[in-house]
């Protein structure tokens, strides 16, 4: 299945998710966004506006002339909000998807 979300709203999700498990503590230095872009093979202004959402949401500070850094209580804010957005827009469809193909929660949990 082919991606066709933009491009910067896909390095955003990749970022959240290392907020989140922790591969960006609170507390840690951002890769800057020039660094980041060539490690993920970006325009470096999709990734300045993928960082600037982060700043937006409160989630990052910038340190004019040191870099960015990822807020105390980032981790649980983005934990929260992607398990609202996973609840509401992700989960009825993988639910009507299950009831079409007469799965239910047991047979999946067995087959963890």
């Amino acid at each position: 299945m082919v991606d066709t979300r933009p491009v910067y709203l896909r390095l955003r999700e990749q970022i959240a998710a290392a907020i989140i498990d922790g591969r960006y503590a609170e507390g840690a230095m951002l890769p800057s966004v020039r660094a980041f872009a060539a490690e993920q093979g970006a325009n470096p202004l999709t990734v300045a506006k993928a960082y600037q959402q982060f700043q937006t949401d409160g989630l990052i500070r910038v340190q004019r002339g040191v870099g960015m850094f990822v807020r105390e209580g980032a981790a649980t804010k983005l934990k929260a909000s992607e398990r609202e957005a996973f609840l509401s827009e992700e989960w009825p469809a993988i639910r009507k998807r299950m009831e079409r193909l007469g799965l239910d929660l047991a047979q999946l949990i067995e087959r963890a």
